[in-house]
């Protein structure tokens, strides 16, 4: 799932051309894709967008007027591109929306599963929709994390996951994130030293700018991600092969010698199937 390098990278690369030129089409969505039905797209046409915004994973493009804002969450498979007048168009988007010079933000998903969001609110609605998030990772203060961290006892892979809490973090960086800060993804948030909470905070920020940075060059995943998705390969600080634990919806991957004192975690979801 695209998280806060991913979605800042593209709020900023999009930025500047929405608000170019009116729109002139705003659909079709998908019926799994389309959230909102009232008011409808339709209320978009021949109006501008004042830009791109973010909140946390979420992409948000109010209109010049300040009465309506398109709302685009990508989930995990989504994709969001602006395509210039000529370029190759997808036969069956789950989203289009045309602008009058003839370009067009068009979005996509892979797979059969249609995930992704699109909605068009009043500000009041979509600051209603988006209420329940906490406080953006990026920028967050050292004082401020260890407020959070203290409120409620959670492990940290799932803490910094938990987007009620933190956001703007998935599964993806939260492997950067405690890797780099040398702490193990089952430490309890309450049980952290002030020292612990100083490193995390470090790595919070500094993994964060490290992935904007290298996303809005056009870095690939395999270039970006030290840690994530490299089982079997040697840990960026010390050579120990990266080890991982499985779930239903995510995977902890993290190195035992910098992680967690050399051990290695138990695989839930092959103790499940060992039973």
């Amino acid at each position: 799932m695209p998280e806060f390098p991913e979605i800042e990278a593209l709020r900023r690369e999009l930025d500047d051309p929405v608000r170019a030129y009116p729109i002139a089409k705003a659909g079709p969505a998908h019926i799994a894709t389309l959230k909102t039905y009232d008011p409808p797209l339709s209320a978009l046409e021949g109006r501008r967008f004042a830009g791109a915004e973010r909140r946390a994973k979420n992409i948000l493009l109010p209109t010049d007027d300040g009465k309506l804002v398109l709302h685009v969450h990508l989930m995990s498979a989504g994709r969001l591109r602006l395509l210039r007048h000529g370029d190759k168009q997808p036969k069956t988007p789950a989203f289009r929306l045309s602008f009058e010079d003839g370009s067009s933000l068009v979005l996509t998903e892979a797979g059969a599963k249609k995930r992704a969001k699109v909605g068009l609110y009043t500000p009041e609605a979509i600051e209603a929709e988006l209420a329940h998030l906490g406080p953006e990772a990026y920028g967050l203060s050292t004082q401020e994390l260890g407020e959070i961290l203290g409120s409620d006892s959670r492990r940290l892979h799932a803490f910094l996951r938990d987007q009620r809490l933190l956001a703007g973090i998935g599964r993806a960086w939260a492997n950067e994130i405690l890797n780099h800060a040398q702490l193990s993804p089952y430490a309890l948030t309450t049980e952290l030293s002030e020292a612990d909470v100083q490193r995390l905070s470090d790595a919070i920020q500094e993994e964060l700018a490290r992935g904007l940075e290298l996303r809005e060059r056009g870095a690939s995943d395999k270039k970006i991600y030290r840690v994530h998705n490299r089982l079997g390969e040697p840990c960026p600080r010390c050579g120990t092969p990266i080890e991982r634990v499985d779930f239903d919806e995510h995977t902890i991957f993290y190195c035992p010698t910098c992680q967690t004192e050399g051990r290695v975690l138990k695989d839930r979801r092959l103790s499940r199937l060992l039973r």
